[in-house]
């Protein structure tokens, strides 16, 4: 009989490895309880449960640093995010190839993975892509993709690549990363339904913290920001807004593709035709509440970036997105993305394969999910 996860349990495991006993808030406790109620129904293997009790214990550990930290430097938390970029959009359309171009003006300021994962101390300009942690980082990259060369078809990330807002909201447990770890179902409709004031205000004290010594123009990217654009515009009220589009038969296989690679490190044996069910759910309220909120926030008040465009003629299509943002598109920047671009090919590591077949999904059922989407947005088709 498999052991549960008990949320004291892990608190305290990561009070005592940080030394640290004091949170900001207890805003993440309904989700974390949740998530390991769910967690703990489906049963996981014990190789599972330690690699989600690991991540729940070093998500907690470093709110309890970027807790001291801010205690320690609170003037840090009046200076201000002013006119950041967000990225979102269905999954899988993009949004990874758009955040990557961002981050390589050299003008603009992204957060890195190496920094989501150990922001305390907060890094230097100078040191943002030479920082001890940064290289170690780097080092485990390598030798990961020494060891598992395919892994690098599924996500371009690296240490020193933007990432997602995902991992900074995952500190207050209000996030779709955990939702990924299995099959979920109380947490997933927990989380597309509760406030997430609070993780969006937490997101904007990490930011405050990250920015101490690397200060710049914030691009942050994550598809479900589409889910709480309303929260987040009263977090960010001078945010501005990127949807990224893509054919959504092409974006969900991809997503239900990702998935199913989560599943497997977390889960006895993933549920195929769960996964279709859930990413399709999850992709439709995807489009549907990005174009709910369009329709009361103003056409205009969101930057549309379509895919192919981006793939096609990546920098006029950069040019035209900085003219839109009122952003000077520099000589810097357009230097900067064309050495990421002839670093990052596409299809690098392989071609990332997958089929709606193997989730019990067709084309036809596809495409009535978006049938409002598909009919609003001209998007090319790519099958």
């Amino acid at each position: 009989m498999s052991r549960n996860l008990v949320a004291p349990d892990l608190i305290a495991q990561a009070q005592k490895a940080t030394s640290l006993e004091r949170f900001d808030s207890d805003s993440f406790r309904e989700g974390l309880d949740i998530f390991l109620a769910d967690v703990n129904a489906g049963k996981p293997p014990e190789a599972a449960l330690e690699r989600i009790a690991g991540a729940v214990v070093q998500a907690l550990a470093n709110r309890l640093k970027v807790t001291a930290y801010l205690d320690q430097h609170p003037h840090l938390l009046q200076r201000p995010i002013e006119r950041p970029v967000f990225v979102f959009g269905i999954p899988r359309t993009g949004t990874t190839l758009l955040s990557n171009l961002l981050a390589a003006d050299p003008a603009r300021r992204s957060p890195l993975t190496w920094e989501i994962d150990d922001p305390v101390p907060p890094p230097t300009s100078a040191a943002l892509y030479t920082d001890p942690r940064a290289l170690a980082r780097l080092e485990m990259e390598r030798q990961m993709l020494a060891a598992r060369p395919e892994m690098g078809k599924y996500y371009r990330s690296s240490a020193i690549y933007p990432n997602e807002c995902v991992y900074i909201m995952a500190h207050d447990f209000k996030t779709l990363m955990w939702e990924s770890r299995g099959k979920l179902p109380n947490y997933r409709d927990w989380l597309f339904s509760t406030d997430m004031t609070s993780a969006y205000e937490y997101h904007k004290r990490f930011l405050q913290l990250l920015q101490a010594e690397a200060p710049g123009c914030w691009n942050l990217k994550m598809p479900s920001h589409a889910l709480w654009l309303h929260t987040l515009l009263k977090v960010y009220p001078d945010a501005r807004l990127v949807w990224t589009h893509r054919d959504p038969l092409t974006a969900m296989g991809s997503f239900c593709s990702i998935i199913s690679l989560a599943h497997q490190a977390h889960t006895t044996q993933p549920d195929p035709q769960w996964i279709g069910q859930n990413c399709a759910w999850q992709a439709q309220q995807h489009a549907e509440r990005i174009m709910d909120a369009r329709d009361t926030l103003g056409e205009d008040r969101m930057v549309d970036v379509h895919y192919r465009e981006l793939t096609r003629e990546p920098i006029e299509t950069m040019r035209r997105l900085y003219a839109s943002l009122g952003d000077e598109f520099t000589q810097e920047a357009e230097a900067g993305m064309r050495a990421w671009l002839a670093d990052n090919p596409q299809d690098k590591f392989g071609k990332h394969e997958y089929k709606l077949a193997q989730y019990g999904l067709d084309q036809a059922a596809v495409e009535s999910l978006f049938e409002r989407y598909l009919s609003r947005y001209e998007v090319e088709r790519e099958g």
